[in-house]
């Protein structure tokens, strides 16, 4: 089942310096502080990554100011990532690092850790993830035979559509060399064509379009958004750097409102968004968004000084499967970043692992034949075996929104021209490092000469 072993090491002590005065200020507040408490879980292995048959080990470090914590419990969890622990167990906080090793693996996919202390009335947790074989992990997502032909027809209807984009102004964005607009366009149904022919009415897309003062042309970039439903100020810095940028919303709601109005949509209409129709391929909630990437993509090809031939598109999360899905649909995309993808292989739970966000297939309940044959047509698996552009992809181990047994899922039928940026402790955000490494590969693929 498990195996733990406690190792002792001797504790560096470190003495702060400070004045009598301060210290009789602060020893009430401190009395009742019991802070930096850290849960660190590091896997035992080279790169995090173990192969099919192998046990993962890890070691729970449990300090408090940088010092090991003594007198407390902990509890660990061990078992595939995002499923029902495998093992669990308690253990004494103090000793030393408790090393934890797994059953064999005996697929591909990744063995997480997870590690809860109780100490002074407060909760602490960390996590740890290792990779079994990630380069081996394919699609439980089904490939529809007539998945082009679903999103021609989509297309061919976006295509009639006229462009009817209205331009307001938007001083507060601007930047000295960049001139910013809030846009919105005429867009995809929210439904397919019916049967009778009869044409549907049009939605509406909105965004925030940031234009470099100059000449041009310029490269262009399509900023497409994380899950939620917010405001969007547009992206001045990239602009800046001769860069026309369009940063859209997905739902159809123009994206210069105030906080209140989205705070209620969240809460009302649109809560539980990625999920509505989501038994229904011709009515779900992602096939206007999905076909509105097009659009957007049309309002960046309609500018004068937008050179076609060099525009990317870039997203994180939800945004990231954006990414994907905008370069496989639109051949214009000539470039794609995308952080930890959202919507991959959500047919992962049909195979006893887990699915992507937002995990519409792990109750049971939701397994029906209509929603998992709707799923297919829209899940990023799909879209990444049709992707033709260079890509730059990244993401970490320890992210339990977009699980990386899923990205890797989405990643690994990528025939495209692609680099991966692995920053194996992260969660569900990127680092500097990352984000600086994306905008370097951007640029540098879209001709942009930075100093």
């Amino acid at each position: 089942m498990f195996r733990i072993c406690l190792h002792r090491f001797s504790a560096l002590v470190i003495v702060f310096c400070a004045t009598a005065t301060a210290f009789a200020q602060k020893k009430a507040d401190m009395a009742e502080f019991s802070g930096n408490v850290v849960v660190q879980i590091v896997p035992q292995h080279p790169n995090w990554r173990i192969d099919i048959g192998e046990r993962a080990t890890f070691e729970i470090t449990v300090t408090r100011d940088g010092q090991l914590l003594k007198g407390a419990k902990g509890t660990y969890e061990l078992g595939l990532e995002n499923l029902p622990a495998a093992d669990s167990a308690t253990f004494d906080v103090g000793a030393g690092p408790v090393a934890v090793t797994s059953q064999p693996a005996n697929e591909p996919g990744f063995v997480a850790c997870a590690a809860t202390v109780e100490f002074e009335g407060r909760t602490y947790k960390g996590r740890g993830a290792v990779a079994v074989a990630p380069d081996r992990i394919t699609p439980a997502t089904e490939n529809p035979a007539d998945f082009d032909a679903f999103w021609d027809a989509g297309k061919k209807q976006l295509a009639a559509i006229p462009l009817d984009a209205k331009f307001t102004p938007a001083p507060e964005r601007s930047a000295p060399s960049v001139e910013c607009f809030h846009v919105g366009v005429a867009s995809a149904p929210s439904e397919a064509p019916s049967p009778d022919g009869k044409p549907k009415s049009p939605s509406r897309l909105y965004g925030i379009l940031c234009e470099p003062h100059g000449k041009g042309p310029f490269p262009a970039v399509l900023l497409v958004p994380g899950a939620g439903i917010r405001s969007y100020s547009g992206d001045t810095t990239l602009a800046a750097k001769g860069v026309i940028t369009f940063a859209i919303g997905i739902h159809g709601i123009p994206v210069n409102l105030e906080r209140e109005t989205y705070d209620m949509l969240s809460v009302g209409a649109l809560g539980g968004y990625p999920g509505i129709n989501s038994n229904d391929r011709d009515r779900y909630y992602y096939r206007r968004v999905y076909l509105g990437t097009i659009r957007a993509m049309d309002l960046l090809m309609s500018r004068p000084r937008v050179d076609k031939k060099r525009v990317g598109v870039s997203g994180g999360s939800q945004g990231g499967a954006l990414s994907i899905i905008t370069a496989a649909l639109d051949p214009r995309v000539r470039a794609l970043v995308s952080f930890y993808p959202a919507l991959s292989d959500h047919a992962g739970f049909l195979k006893g692992r887990t699915g992507g966000w937002p995990f519409l297939l792990r109750p049971e309940a939701m397994r029906t034949a209509d929603r998992i044959s709707t799923l297919s047509y829209y899940d990023v698996a799909n879209f990444a075996r049709r992707v033709k552009a260079p890509g730059f992809y990244s993401w970490g181990y320890n992210d339990v929104t977009c699980p990386p047994t899923s990205t890797f899922a989405a990643y690994n039928v990528i025939k495209a021209p692609k680099k991966l940026v692995l920053a194996l402790e992260t969660g569900h955000f990127t680092t500097p490092e990352q984000r600086d490494a994306a905008d370097a590969w951007l640029l540098a693929t879209l001709g942009v000469k930075t100093p």
